[in-house]
């Protein structure tokens, strides 16, 4: 076992340049070391080596583990700690170090990837609140029953399909402007509307619609006022636009203001049940779900049950 001061990083390196991830994993070791830092830290490969590398730290000891990495990675993290034991979870804090193609969760506590030092400085602190985290609970195709947690938010529709397009031509293209910019170009051969049934609260929604979003922090804009410690889920519902008064939503998205759209119906509830058609695009912290839902599925709020290092 190891001491319970000493930090346990898994780095999670963004598609790149090699020379660039080098650098960067090159700082932050460097500001490790200037605050007198005890750390051992890993690199993952993929999904399944960060739920290894999680394990590893928690059944060796590890008190304070680091994700050096993006939405996805911390939320690959967070659901390999959620299927500890209660008593063990008690014991473990997380903390953030953003390096994601996506940072939003990281972004809304104000952590930014430029300035590592400052990031550093924090989590040093460990300035410790417990937030809350949502929990979408469904059927796979094999009829099997599916559960998962996320931090950030949940995509389903047009959304989810320009964070994937995002995602790919980031890869491509190195830029997060230039990515978005043609994220949006590509719309124009992208399905709008999409058939849903939406029980939320006491309202009940069947119609087409061109996106949802459940968000438990910022929703990459979509719900700016969820804040992820009130027990509560942040939604917007997007009905279909006509062309003109999507590139008016796409502007006030860009500007913070996408609550100001006419087409989004905003809400907020501690659970929801959502049945969309097949083939629908579904995605958990920017990552596309490997299997759309089968038939309806739930998500609700799951209320002070992680750890989380913030901001001072």
């Amino acid at each position: 076992m190891v001491d319970e001061k000493k930090w346990g990083i898994v780095y999670c390196p963004k598609n790149g340049f090699f020379g660039e991830y080098r650098k960067r994993r090159e700082h932050v070791e460097r500001c490790l070391k200037a605050h007198e830092i005890d750390y051992d830290m890993v690199q993952s490969e993929n999904t399944r080596s960060v739920d290894r590398l999680i394990g590893m730290f928690i059944n060796n000891g590890y008190k304070t583990i680091i994700i050096f990495g993006g939405d996805s990675a911390l939320n690959d993290a967070v659901n390999c700690l959620m299927q500890q034991d209660v008593t063990i979870r008690e014991n473990i804090v997380f903390g953030l170090i953003p390096n994601g193609v996506m940072n939003d969760f990281a972004h809304f506590w104000g952590f930014r990837e430029d300035d590592i030092d400052q990031t550093i400085e924090w989590l040093q602190k460990r300035r410790i609140r417990k937030i809350d985290l949502g929990h979408i609970r469904y059927k796979n195709r094999k009829g099997e029953r599916c559960h998962r947690y996320f931090l950030n938010c949940i995509n389903i529709g047009l959304i989810a399909t320009i964070m994937n397009l995002r995602r790919r031509t980031r890869h491509i293209l190195g830029s997060r402007s230039l990515s978005f910019i043609f994220s949006f170009i590509l719309l124009i051969f992208q399905r709008m509307d999409y058939r849903m049934h939406i029980k939320i609260n006491t309202d009940t929604i069947k119609r087409k619609i061109t996106t949802v979003c459940i968000g438990n922090a910022l929703g990459y804009g979509q719900t700016p006022n969820a804040v992820p410690y009130n027990g509560l889920l942040d939604v917007s519902v997007v009905y279909h636009p006509e062309m003109t008064q999507l590139f008016e939503g796409i502007y006030l998205f860009l500007k913070g203001k996408f609550l100001n759209y006419k087409s989004v119906h905003p809400y907020r509830t501690q659970e929801m049940e959502i049945h969309v058609e097949p083939h629908t695009m579904v995605g958990i912290d920017g990552r596309l779900m490997a299997n759309t839902p089968v038939g309806p599925f739930i998500i609700t709020v799951e209320k002070e049950v992680l750890n989380f290092i913030i901001p001072d």
